[in-house]
């Protein structure tokens, strides 16, 4: 039987039982696609990351309870503050990761643990019934990024009080749907549903925000903006866009640290 170090953490926010929970899994080398497929339905969270302490730089992969995603913002932030806590020398500031969309990277200052990620472009696309029927609330724009659908409403009442059709959304060709508006108190507040992976809502997403952030930044025309992720649980983002991509931070709680036991075969 062999043992894997395992590690959860709330992501963008300062105590427990808030932002988005994420486990992480340090690894020597990458287990199966089977097996790390196994441990991510048996957390039932919205992302496990694995992290393979082994390469240069080091690897990071993330999986759903359902399926593997190509990037993940909260489970890279979780796992960034594991790593400068466990593994890395005190004085470290920077961790670059090798994923499957490239080179990236995070970096401490002070408290809070920012990643660098690629930008995403929103194309505006026409509203269609299905559209119509997934959001149930009036569409102000509507855009498609490399991942996501987004879709903007007129204020933040209606992103709180929105009620999502989860069956329209999962027939979308997209991994999900954002929805977003000038917020209140934040420059824009957001929610994102994800039913095809078996998340209906995540709390707070990172990786929406590479779409978000130069949405928002062309709208309100600045490059440094205060989002809030309004799901029940909720989480703050302080983001950046600079060119090409985007700096989205954020405080940490740690949960809990164990082990995974697998049989010797696994």
């Amino acid at each position: 039987m062999k043992s894997i170090p395992i590690y959860q953490v709330d992501a963008f926010s300062k105590k427990v039982f808030s932002g988005n929970p994420a486990a992480v899994c340090i690894l020597d080398n990458w287990l199966s696609d089977r097996v790390m497929q196994a441990i991510a339905s048996e957390n039932n969270l919205s992302e496990t990351a694995f992290i393979n302490m082994n390469t240069k730089p080091i690897g990071i992969r993330w999986f759903t309870p359902e399926c593997e995603m190509g990037l993940c913002g909260h489970a890279t932030l979780a796992s960034a503050r594991i790593l400068f806590d466990e593994y890395m020398d005190r004085d470290q500031k920077e961790i670059t990761f090798s994923a499957q969309r490239g080179v990236l990277k995070t970096i401490k200052k002070s408290e809070q643990i920012f990643l660098d990620f690629p930008a995403d472009k929103p194309i505006e696309q026409n509203i269609n019934n299905v559209i119509r029927e997934s959001v149930g609330a009036n569409i102000q724009q509507f855009f498609k990024g490399r991942d996501d659908y987004l879709a903007i409403l007129d204020n933040e009442a209606s992103i709180r009080n929105i009620s999502v059709n989860m069956s329209k959304v999962s027939e979308l060709d997209a991994r999900g749907l954002i929805v977003s508006a000038q917020g209140d108190e934040y420059d824009f507040v957001s929610r994102c549903f994800y039913p095809k992976s078996k998340i209906d809502e995540d709390p707070v997403t990172g990786s929406a925000h590479t779409l978000l952030i130069p949405y928002w930044a062309d709208i309100l025309k600045k490059n440094n903006l205060k989002a809030y992720q309004c799901s029940e649980r909720g989480g703050a983002l302080i983001c950046e866009l600079k060119g090409e991509r985007v700096f989205i931070g954020g405080y940490t709680a740690r949960y809990l640290d164990g082990n995974i036991y697998l049989n010797s075969k696994d």
